[in-house]
């Protein structure tokens, strides 16, 4: 039996249990009981609309999740979250981003095939006051991805804090196929996160339970929203999904067991729809579903446990109730209106370029350690000022250090990548690629590998087909586990491409 499955993720992660107790009320997913707040739909900015150019302000701000209660908060063009970005392929944009907090941030556009200048992380900070304008050709299909705060040492704080946005590229041959299309209307942005509230104010706990296994919340928010509530035509929907958690995996189905199709993944449509009941999503992954609400029946779509949580977080556990342990409602959908007319859901989606594994040039081990005594000279301590457990993360051993180049790749080369988790599942992303699960643990991919990604969830060796084909002449890209404590951490390596495609 491979070891993503949900059986052995629950057992494989046992050995490292932490006791401890948080200052926070753990109020078990109260979007339950709630009336239910209308879903928030970030604003649409077509680059096409502004000449291809788009300004971005990361900005603090205050914002009202519960009771009128105002929390500190991030955000991009507001005070929470983002504007929803629509490029297209083969136009070149510029993206004007301003940083108008009292903090150093960097943006990286996580999904887009660009080079390693105009990716965006700790190699490109944006300064308080400064702007940063990368020009970017588009040219990928369209696909559904997300942008987020990348400063090293700060990722965490700041994404958690609203710093994030939804990316849609578009294109001709998606246009083609007739899927629902009206943004905010059949076709929703839905950026799920979890947080913790305390006396309905959003807080980030700096203890080190949360370095340990990533911060995991009590409460779910869609698109900044609790206890969301999405009124969608009584049709076919779309609904775009972004896990913008900075830990928890989701495992999402339908309050009513009703089957959707899974037409997307993080790099783009799939080669054919997949009707399914259930879906795990890692963070950073992205999924688009197709979802018939014809018959006119209010329904939420609900995440089950975290299939992660496992007997290492029996100390979490004690410190947030059940929260993690337990089925919670992410948003609830109630059709209006009169039935829509049947939407044909195409049998075929779009080809896809097959790469030949016989071709590739190299294969590379890497392995996202955790390390040894994981007290440290900082004990259970809290996260920053005197925290011990830094050292223990990296990859192959070694913590991220921005001087450092891990790997260098001919430019145009495909390579395979065998990437292992220690002690506990990790989302492991690649900047600039997208890459083919080959195998998991010795046999096929998991359905959930299906098509391109460019983040995957792994702990038993997983092989991944990578292609390069974006430049790195002005700086690295990053890989790195997307659980972004981990990352924050020292689970980061960067490598750099050379010569011609």
């Amino acid at each position: 039996m491979k070891a993503i499955t949900r059986r052995s993720l629950l057992a494989g992660v046992a050995g490292t249990g932490l006791v401890a107790t948080a200052g926070f009320r753990a109020n078990l997913f109260r979007a339950e009981a709630a009336e239910g707040q209308p879903l928030r739909i970030p604003e649409l900015i077509d680059a096409r609309s502004k000449g291809n150019t788009i300004s971005l302000t990361a900005q603090a701000g205050r914002t009202t999740f519960f009771s009128g209660i105002e929390s500190a908060t991030r955000g991009f063009n507001g005070s929470y979250l983002g504007p929803t970005l629509r490029l297209h392929r083969s136009d070149e944009v510029e993206i004007a981003v301003t940083n108008a907090m009292r903090e150093t941030t960097a943006v990286h556009w996580h999904g887009l095939l660009v080079p390693a200048e105009a990716d965006g992380g700790p190699h490109q900070p944006i300064e308080p006051g400064a702007t940063w304008r990368p020009r970017m050709k588009i040219d990928q299909p369209a696909a559904t991805l997300w942008y987020h705060a990348h400063m090293h040492g700060e990722t965490a704080r700041q994404v958690y804090g609203g710093l994030a946005g939804m990316i849609l590229v578009a294109d001709e041959a998606e246009k083609a196929l007739g899927l629902p299309s009206t943004y905010g209307v059949d076709d929703l942005p839905l950026i799920v996160q979890d947080k913790i509230f305390e006396d309905d104010r959003l807080i980030y706990p700096r203890h080190s339970m949360f370095l340990m296994h990533g911060m995991r919340g009590d409460t779910i928010l869609v698109n900044g929203t609790p206890n969301a509530l999405a009124r969608v035509p009584r049709g076919l929907a779309r609904l775009r999904l972004v896990n913008g958690s900075n830990a928890r995996v989701y495992d999402f189905s339908f309050s009513d067991d009703r089957n959707f199709y899974w037409i997307a993944s993080d790099a783009g449509l799939l080669e054919q729809p997949l009707p399914r009941r259930s879906l795990w999503l890692a963070p950073g992954q992205r999924a688009e579903l197709l979802v018939d609400f014809s018959d006119g029946r209010a329904v939420s779509l609900r995440t089950g446990p975290d299939p992660t949580f496992g007997m290492s977080m029996m100390g979490m556990m004690s410190a947030m109730g059940d929260s993690l342990s337990n089925s919670a409602e992410v948003v609830r959908f109630t059709p209006q209106g009169e039935p829509a007319a049947q939407v044909r859901i195409p049998n075929r989606l779009v080809a896809r370029e097959l790469v030949d594994p016989a071709k590739v040039s190299q294969r590379r081990r890497f392995v996202l350690t955790m390390g040894h005594g994981m007290m440290g000279r900082g004990g259970m301590g809290v996260m920053r000022g005197g925290m011990g457990m830094m050292g223990m993360f990296g990859i192959n051993g070694r913590p991220f250090d921005m001087g450092r180049i891990d790997q260098t790749v001919r430019l145009g080369d495909t390579e395979i990548w065998e990437v292992t988790g220690e002690m506990m599942a990790h989302p492991f992303h690649i900047h600039g690629v997208h890459f083919e699960v080959l195998s998991r643990a010795g046999s096929g991919p998991e359905t959930e590998d299906s098509a391109l990604r460019d983040t995957v969830l792994v702990q038993e060796p997983v092989e991944l087909l990578v292609r390069f084909t974006q430049p790195a002449a002005h700086g690295p890209f990053m890989s790195h586990c997307h659980t972004l404590e981990h990352e924050d951490a020292g689970m980061m390596g960067q490598f750099k491409t050379t010569g011609q495609a």
